[in-house]
């Protein structure tokens, strides 16, 4: 069944028509949110979108993002969700790949095919409600794009039957959400985890989520949760060390859950956490290619300083270079199987083939089983760093830095500050010839912000006089990782 029609006969069956859906510029109910997305429908009809066609979302958290997604669902159509904080070019990039019919933004852009997403919700506001396409659990609904192990984006291609699937292992059964619930999740809903958080599990379960465009700091966090009495958090390990460092705990009290993924939980930032708000702290690892998480620790099980076990429907193991399992507590690369397993690479069927070998999914993560049969995780086994839940590839980042006329060569890693939160640092060996004046590092990260997207940007710049390397001259980028050699 078309997964749009699927919910909304769920919010019918559950009477959550008039129930809070989502907490933005005002309240939205589900039967508004639904209603916006059936008369959403008929205006990408109008414009063009068949079945099977695709429709870029380049759009900031709100309702209006939800309502789309469900349209372009009901039509029969595939989203595809893009980060519209990316550079122009980075962007544009996407965009060429992806070949999207339509592509809605938040800004005019003088383009066939483009639209901006208030012209769409305005001419939604007169049109009548269109009938959802059926289809099977197989097609494909939506693609999220990740960066690999070279940085490269790649699209992943997820189909109608995964929501349910993230539902159960996630929202059902380790988060127990109810209709009595209330979200918030730091990550938006472009990446996979902010997804889940924000949209598949408050239309699934009749709960409420709240929804903000921008990225908050610390102190809007603690004021939302306080505003909203929200009950589940879900945030990255940078985000907590800061908010137990910045806020009230007294502004958490309403809080029963509090979720932790895209990068290793500090064992200090979760005891504090814990110690500070009363709740549990739980660790999940997931991935754009699996479209959720799919081992975690549960409020049912709960083991701080490991990733738990299996989520409903996920099966992993744990295999060394030749293919071969390593016994328990041996580390190795970790693969992954489950319900929502992405289809494909869009259009990159070398890069499918790759990662994807007789229904199991390589990670790229290292990890080892616990002889209870917990799951450790160890780190990536490339070179991607992670810095607040968003894989950074820092080859990009030193190619625009590498590129200054006094830089000889540079390293940039995810260093952790005082707090335990992940910061991206990078470490420059200046030309011979160059006097390195206070001035060399602002110019450095103005050529950053020039040229990367915000989150790439390194905080600061340490000139040192040569990066730590192997007998063989590899750069060792878990050296750079300690701040210091």
């Amino acid at each position: 069944m078309n997964v749009a029609e699927l919910l909304e006969r769920l919010v019918r069956r559950h009477g959550w028509q008039a129930a809070p859906a989502y907490h933005a510029e005002r309240t939205w109910t589900h039967g508004e949110i639904h209603s916006l997305a059936a008369r959403c429908t008929e205006v990408l009809r109008g414009r063009g979108l068949r079945p099977g066609g695709r429709v870029a979302l380049v759009l900031r958290d709100g309702p209006a993002l939800v309502a789309l997604f469900l349209a372009v669902a009901r039509a029969g159509g595939v989203a595809v969700l893009l980060n519209p904080y990316l550079r122009e070019a980075e962007r544009d990039r996407l965009l060429h790949g992806a070949v999207p019919d339509l592509v809605v933004a938040e800004e005019p852009v003088d383009r066939p095919g483009w639209s901006t997403v208030d012209a769409l919700v305005a001419a939604a506001e007169r049109a009548p409600e269109g009938a959802a396409v059926q289809v099977s659990d197989s097609a494909d609904l939506y693609v999220q794009f990740t960066s690999g192990t070279t940085g490269a984006p790649k699209g992943a291609v997820h189909r109608h039957g995964d929501l349910p699937a993230y539902q159960r292992a996630v929202g059902r059964d380790m988060l127990g959400i109810s209709s009595a619930d209330v979200s918030l999740s730091i990550s938006k809903m472009f990446f996979a985890y902010g997804f889940g958080n924000s949209l598949v599990y408050p239309l699934f379960t009749g709960s409420a989520a709240v929804l903000r465009p921008e990225r908050p700091d610390p102190g809007t966090v603690a004021e939302l949760v306080d505003r909203y009495g929200v009950t589940v958090l879900h945030g990255v390990p940078s985000a907590y060390a800061n908010l137990v460092a910045d806020t009230d705990p007294a502004a958490f009290a309403t809080l029963r859950v509090a979720v932790s993924a895209g990068e290793n939980l500090p064992p200090t930032v979760g005891a504090r956490t814990r110690e500070l708000w009363g709740v549990p702290v739980l660790n999940e690892l997931g991935s754009t290619e699996v479209g959720g998480a799919y081992c975690a620790n549960t409020l049912a099980d709960d083991a701080p300083g490991t990733l738990g076990r299996p989520l409903t429907g996920y099966g992993l193991r744990i295999l060394d270079d030749a293919g071969r399992a390593v016994p328990p507590e041996s580390p190795g690369r970790l693969w992954v199987r489950g319900p929502s397993m992405m289809d494909r690479y869009l259009d990159a069927p070398g890069e499918t083939e790759r990662v994807l070998v007789d229904g199991w999914l390589c990670s790229n993560d290292t990890a080892l089983q616990r002889a209870d049969g917990r799951f450790v995780h160890l780190g990536r086994a490339d070179d991607m760093e992670l810095v607040g839940g968003i894989n950074v590839s820092p080859h990009e980042v030193e190619a625009v830095l590498g590129g200054h006329p006094a830089v000889r060569e540079i390293v940039v890693a995810a260093v952790l500050d005082e707090r335990g939160a992940s910061r991206l640092r990078a470490f420059a060996v200046p030309r011979a010839d160059v006097v390195r004046h206070a001035g060399l590092e602002n110019e450095l990260l103005d050529l950053a912000r020039r040229r990367l997207a915000a989150y790439k940007v390194p905080r600061s710049v340490t000139f040192v006089d040569a990066l730590p390397r192997t007998f063989s001259g590899k750069v060792q980028r878990f050296v750079a990782r300690t701040g210091s050699w």
